[in-house]
């Protein structure tokens, strides 16, 4: 089993900078998760906030390692360090993306077997990555929901997207829209475990937006450019309006007036706009989203990375109707809920 959380004494930040030691109650600082020598531990901690992985020594030098998280919501945020010479390779990226900041030490990357310039990336669902971390590293990093990055780019683009988007891994240090987004990284794991971070849980959402919406600008990714341009410019600023809060709220019981309320328009208009721009209703919109969530929530109960039910995924998202649910799922993905668990239906 892992360390329980407990007071860190390190007072050095995931940028160098000093951060007072603290135990997370009282906005004092970083928690440290784990903090030993053990191989087995670590791993298994790491792999339950991130992804699982395997980890190897390169040398005789036992590990010194300690890994702290600083927030977590839709994003979460971490350092770790191993003091030792390591290599570890993940398994396929699950439904997140993952953003390395170096701090100190040397770290080697490989993303789906291609080295990188420098160990500044981004990876996302599916990407596989290899790092060598000597003993001197300690970094920075970024965990972010699929959810989180599909919400903010539904805003620009008038819908979800049908596939995760895939940003460029290397990013750039030479790009001065790069170093601002990772400064403001940084900054947020200063302020999350600030006082007024501890007390300001709408400042960090505000701030968790501000950083997804910085990184999908920064780094070019498969929705840059002119498709996404042309999308959102297409798409009336009412209708963007009323999938973002579909997207936001779609584990929330919402009718069409809760719809037509964040879009600021009427319900006859609410209506025009999803059949004239989407060629659908806004209730019929809102089950694709919520449909998508289960279909996600599924797969990771497939792959081992969740537990649950078919019905218990189900209810959470709004679908008390198991009949008409399976009817709907099985139209949208060509096969049944329980197909998708790997089970006889």
């Amino acid at each position: 089993m892992t360390h329980p959380a407990e007071p860190d004494g390190d007072t050095t930040g995931p940028d160098g900078d000093t951060t007072e030691p603290g135990d997370g109650a009282d906005g004092s600082g970083p928690v440290a998760l784990y903090r030993g020598s053990s191989i087995d531990e670590l791993r298994q901690i790491v792999s339950e906030r991130l992804s699982s992985h395997r980890l190897t020594l390169l040398g005789r030098q036992p590990l010194a390692s300690c890994f702290r998280v600083f927030h977590e919501g839709g994003i979460g945020l971490y350092d770790l360090c191993y003091g030792a010479d390591v290599r570890l390779n993940t398994e396929e990226l699950p439904d997140f993306y993952s953003v390395i900041l170096p701090a100190t030490g040397g770290v080697r990357v490989h993303a789906n077997g291609v080295e990188l310039p420098s160990s500044l990336f981004v990876a996302g669902p599916g990407d596989r990555i290899s790092m060598e971390w000597d003993s001197r590293a300690r970094n920075g990093a970024l965990a972010v929901s699929r959810e989180t990055v599909e919400q903010a780019l539904a805003v620009r683009l008038g819908d979800l997207p049908r596939q995760p988007p895939r940003f460029r891994h290397h990013l750039d240090p030479a790009d001065p829209a790069v170093r601002a987004w990772v400064e403001l990284a940084r900054h947020f794991m200063r302020f999350a475990v600030s006082p007024l971070g501890r007390r300001s849980p709408l400042g960090l959402q505000h701030f968790e937006r501000l950083l997804v919406d910085g990184l999908l600008d920064a780094q070019p990714h498969s929705f840059s450019g002119p498709t996404a341009d042309g999308a959102r410019a297409m798409l009336p600023s009412a209708l963007r309006r009323a999938t973002a809060y579909c997207a936001e709220h779609a584990h929330e019981a919402v009718s069409v007036g809760d719809i037509a309320e964040a879009a600021r328009v009427g319900l006859r208009t609410l209506r025009e706009g999803f059949r004239t721009h989407l060629d659908t209703t806004p209730l019929a919109y809102l089950r694709e989203v919520r449909l998508d969530r289960v279909h996600h929530e599924l797969l990771a109960i497939a792959d081992g990375r969740a537990t649950g039910t078919i019905t218990e995924v189900a209810c959470r998202w709004g679908f008390t109707h198991l009949g008409r649910f399976s009817a709907a799922y099985r139209r949208t993905y060509g096969r049944s809920p329980s197909e998708t668990l790997g089970r006889s239906a």
